[in-house]
């Protein structure tokens, strides 16, 4: 380690500020995931004046479990109001910030190669706990305030990217399930003379099934008539695989039931990867194409990824990946259809399983689906296919962005370098 590299604990000091006559009331919680939440703690009884008080530029960190949990979850909190947190968190500031900036800081903070540092001098602590004075004697380069300020500058304009890019993501996967519940659920599409159809007397029968009116000429299908081919890896593992972390050589992600959350893929930097040939091997015949989408059988169930245009992705364990037949409907609607509350209900109604709740294929082909008339279904995909192709190339570029923002991070570690050969050259 270069000499320009100081102890965390020559720039930091605790704070310990009481919350007496209970003057703030937001409690925050802390996720190993570095951020501030609201908090879920019982405090029923609690003596809240015991609770610290955290400012702005302020830390709040844990130092317990380091060594089970893999990470210190530890976050810098930016708002101008304060708010409590328990009194089990140490929490510190910057002593000087025309020394070292407390973004700086975080960024450090943030490295995978900080958590692995601090799991390495967890190992003899009690309980896997870090102890305050390893911490404090933790290394990070500090270089001029001129510089801190560039690197940071760099990083917010990356998560600015980030943050903008999820907000549109956001409002592009409500503005498709308000459309499709205007369409299938409350049957308010366009009639033959551009009127809402429900409102405007459209025809409606009843279907003993839902146990309620549904347009004319609509039908009820069972999931296994609809699809053309269910994809599932189930049975098969991983481990005989030729797995890699990514490279020029790996390329193709494994993904399993822990990369998909919230309609997106995550966690694809740290997922193995296999090379041309054994992706040939291991997906042969049953490649995802566009409109397919993944469902999650277990650990969680439910949870759901559109494949908006082809991918290569190599499926693993605990992954459904559902084809529609294209002439009964489409994959983007049966996608957005599993995303109602009613079907992600019934794939809870029809789980089995006592530590870990699942649902098998043969209860999976079960599910009724709403099959709205050959007309209807083409307009809805024609004025809306165009949302899941956005939303796919923003978290795409998100997922790039993200590499770049390692290397941001990486680049960190350089400034000592950097420093040392000014110091020559004086």
């Amino acid at each position: 380690m270069g000499s320009n590299y100081k102890p965390i604990g020559d720039y930091i000091q605790l704070a310990d500020e009481r919350n007496k006559g209970l003057k703030v009331t937001s409690l925050l919680g802390l996720s190993i995931s570095k951020q501030f939440i609201k908090s879920v703690a019982n405090i029923i009884g609690t003596d809240m004046e015991n609770y610290k008080i955290i400012r702005k530029n302020q830390f709040a960190c844990s130092t317990m479990q380091v060594r089970r949990d893999k990470k210190m979850p530890i976050a810098l909190y930016s708002e101008d109001t304060p708010s409590i947190i328990s009194q089990a968190y140490p929490i510190f500031e910057i002593k000087n910030a025309k020394e070292l900036l407390p973004e700086y800081l975080m960024m450090w903070f943030t490295r995978s190669e900080f958590d692995r540092e601090a799991c390495f001098h967890a190992v003899g602590g009690v309980r896997g706990s870090l102890e305050w004075e390893d911490f404090c004697g933790m290394k990070l380069p500090i270089p001029s305030l001129e510089k801190q300020q560039e690197i940071v500058r760099e990083y917010n304009i990356i998560q600015n990217r980030i943050v903008l890019n999820n907000q549109l993501i956001t409002k592009l996967e409500e503005t498709a399930q308000a459309i499709y519940k205007q369409w299938f659920v409350d049957f308010e599409f366009s009639d033959k003379n551009g009127k809402p159809y429900k409102s405007n007397g459209g025809e409606m029968v009843f279907c003993e099934e839902l146990e309620k009116k549904i347009p004319k000429g609509w039908e009820i299908l069972d999931l296994e008539t609809i699809l053309e081919k269910i994809i599932s890896k189930r049975g098969k593992s991983k481990s005989t695989m030729n797995l890699n972390s990514r490279n020029d050589e790996f390329k193709i992600p494994v993904i399993s039931a822990m990369n998909v959350s919230k309609n997106k893929l995550i966690k694809l930097d740290t997922a193995p990867h296999i090379d041309e040939s054994e992706f040939i091997e291991w997906m042969s015949d049953s490649k995802l194409l566009k409109d397919d989408f993944l469902l999650t059988s277990e650990a969680p169930l439910g949870e759901l990824y559109y494949v908006a245009n082809e991918n290569r992705f190599a499926l693993s364990q605990r992954l459904y990946a559902l084809r529609t037949n294209k002439e009964i409907v489409s994959g983007w609607y049966l996608y957005l259809n599993f995303n109602t509350v009613e079907t992600q209900k019934e794939l809870e109604n029809r789980s089995s399983g006592t530590t870990v709740s699942g649902i098998k294929l043969s209860e999976l082909k079960k599910i009724k689906i709403l099959i709205p008339s050959p007309n209807i279904s083409n307009n809805f995909i024609n004025q809306t296919i165009q949302i899941p192709k956005l939303i796919e190339y923003k978290c795409i570029e998100n997922q790039k962005i993200e590499e770049l923002k390692g290397l941001l991070l990486a680049k960190m570690t350089k400034v000592e370098s950097e420093l040392e050969t000014v110091n020559n050259y004086k």
